[in-house]
C-alpha cells in the first residue's frame, strides 16, 4: 500500500503519514489540523472543501493526497500574510458575502483562482465561474460582489505594469 509523507501545503512542506487512497480533505483536516476546508457533500457537488493545487480550484474531498503529492497545495489558512487578510477575504467580510459561512472557504478559494487567472471578470464572468460552489443560505449576490470589490482591491494594490496574482 502506497504511502504519502510529505505535502507542500501553504508554501511549507509538511509531514504526513497517509495511504495515498486517503482524501486531501481528510489529511489536511485530521493530520495537519487545517480545518478552514469543510465537509459538505463528500462527493465534490458543493465547493466547500476546494483548496487550490498548483493555482486551480480543486475538490480536496475527492482529491487523493497520491494524487497532489508533488504538487503546491494552498488552503484559506494560507492566504493570508500575517494579520493582513487576503484582498479577497477582505472584501468578504466587508461585503458581509456570508451567512452561515460554511461555504465561505471553498467560495473564497475559488474567487482566488478566478481572480488569478481573470483579474477584471464581468459579473457573468462571476456567476459562470462560482456556480459550482453552492451556498445554501443564498448570499450569492453578495459574494459576486465580494470577488468584485476584491478584483478591484487587487487591481489598485499591483504596481503599474505588474501582472499576475499571488
Amino acid at each position: 500500500m502506497a504511502r504519502v509523507t510529505q505535502l507542500n501545503v501553504n508554501g511549507s512542506t509538511l509531514a504526513v503519514d497517509a495511504d495515498a487512497n486517503a482524501s486531501l480533505l481528510d489529511v489536511l483536516r485530521d493530520q495537519l489540523d487545517l480545518t478552514g476546508s469543510k465537509y459538505g457533500c463528500g462527493e465534490g457537488q458543493c465547493g466547500a472543501c476546494t483548496v487550490l493545487i498548483n493555482g486551480s480550484p480543486r475538490r480536496s474531498c475527492i482529491t487523493s493526497v497520491g494524487a497532489v503529492r508533488e504538487r503546491k497545495i494552498t488552503t484559506i489558512e494560507g492566504l493570508a500574510k500575517g494579520e493582513r487578510l487576503h484582498p479577497v477575504q477582505q472584501s468578504f467580510l466587508d461585503q458581509a458575502a456570508m451567512q452561515c459561512a460554511y461555504c465561505t472557504s471553498g467560495m473564497i478559494m475559488t474567487a482566488v483562482s478566478l481572480l488569478n487567472a481573470n483579474p477584471s471578470p464581468t459579473e457573468a464572468e462571476i456567476w459562470h465561474f462560482m456556480e459550482g460552489n453552492i451556498c445554501r443560505c443564498g448570499t450569492h449576490p453578495r459574494i459576486v460582489a465580494a470577488v468584485r470589490s476584491a478584483a478591484r482591491a487587487l487591481k489598485e494594490s499591483q504596481p503599474s505594469g505588474s501582472a499576475g496574482h499571488e
